[in-house]
């Protein structure tokens, strides 16, 4: 997810972000699903494959672009880093909120704001990757003239300490710059790197497919054998498992195939801003009927309603005055109160 639209696509990126969003995605709608009829399918043991993967490759690929931004005007980087995600963040909580506590709300609005108040704080639910976004930005920027391997020598011992169970400060936005903070930055400081290997990966296809099938071989064993949280080893698998998706990106866009996934990719913070109301509305639509009794194919069709939903929103208000839903109008730009035309002329989309 970039603040800013640039002038140019990066396709592997979008590919990339694209299965990380439906990995997300569909571990909030198996889990969900499988909780509520209380079994488990088929798509339990990918989600459980794809666990040392989901987030690290995510984070990595937000960091990707941080340089082009990170030592500009600081008026510049707060507008696109911090109010821009500030602002999706707390307009999406609201309705997600109004959405799924519409009951407290009625019949206590003190208790609705103060649940409100607490998860500008704590943030909970399926929004906290915003979230923890600007926080890392903002950590990104204060360490922005720390020698970039002390910073991410640091990060990686915070990430092997918070594994070992020996970080655990009760607040959700310190354990998660612990856990994840490590990919994020390598994604900035090593994104030469990253590119670099995204470019190899793309064109050597039969190296690239037998380094992928190695990979699941040892993903899988770890993940099986219970070993895929322990320090070190989770360490290792996270930056692996980003590596793989990174190839299979790359190879999906060398190969121009998988357009889909690419324009999920493309939308990602559309997906991922929207997939929870529909997500829950399948999950009881299907649940309540026994529509499809295999737990597996009632979990994978809750995750293509819940991914196809948003994209379908998305392409409906677009056009429209709903748009604030995903672009930040320019009320809400500090570029606004700095240029002569009010700042009429731009908004700031999502992505």
């Amino acid at each position: 997810m970039t603040a800013q639209p640039s002038p140019y696509r990066v396709d592997w990126v979008d590919y990339g972000k694209g299965i990380c969003i439906i990995l997300v995605v569909m571990m909030h709608s198996t889990y969900g699903y499988g909780a509520m009829v209380g079994g488990e399918g088929w798509m339990h043991n990918i989600i459980e494959f794809a666990k040392p993967i989901r987030m690290p490759d995510f984070f990595l690929i937000a960091g990707l672009f941080l340089s082009r931004t990170i030592h500009g005007p600081l008026a510049d980087y707060i507008d696109r880093k911090v109010i821009h995600f500030a602002y999706f963040y707390i307009l999406w909580l609201a309705i997600q909120n109004v959405a799924l506590e519409s009951e407290l709300l009625l019949a206590d609005p003190l208790a609705f704001a103060a649940l409100f108040a607490k998860q500008l704080v704590f943030p909970s639910g399926s929004l906290w990757f915003l979230h923890q976004l600007l926080v890392f930005y903002v950590l990104t920027r204060i360490l922005r003239k720390v020698p970039a391997m002390a910073v991410l020598a640091a990060a990686a011992l915070l990430h092997t300490l918070f594994y070992a169970g020996l970080i655990e400060t009760g607040w959700s936005v310190t354990d998660r710059i612990a856990n994840w903070y490590v990919f994020f930055f390598a994604g900035y400081a090593c994104a030469p790197l990253v590119f670099r290997f995204a470019h190899i990966a793309g064109t050597r296809r039969l190296l690239t497919l037998a380094g992928l099938a190695v990979w699941g071989l040892i993903n899988w064993g770890f993940v099986a054998a219970g070993l895929g949280e322990a320090p070190v080893i989770a360490l290792g698998l996270g930056m692996a498992g980003a590596a793989a998706i990174i190839a299979v990106a790359a190879l999906l866009a060398e190969l121009n195939i998988g357009n889909a996934i690419r324009y999920a990719g493309k939308h990602s913070i559309v997906i991922y801003l929207t997939f929870f109301v529909p997500m829950k509305a399948a999950e009881k639509a299907l649940g309540a009927t026994g529509l499809i009794p295999d737990i597996g194919f009632a979990c994978l069709t809750v995750l293509a309603i819940a991914v196809a939903v948003p994209l379908l929103i998305h392409a409906v208000v677009k056009d429209t005055p709903l748009n604030f839903l995903y672009r930040r109008p320019s009320l809400f730009t500090l570029g606004r109160w700095r240029r002569k035309d009010g700042g009429k002329a731009r908004i700031a989309p999502a992505e």
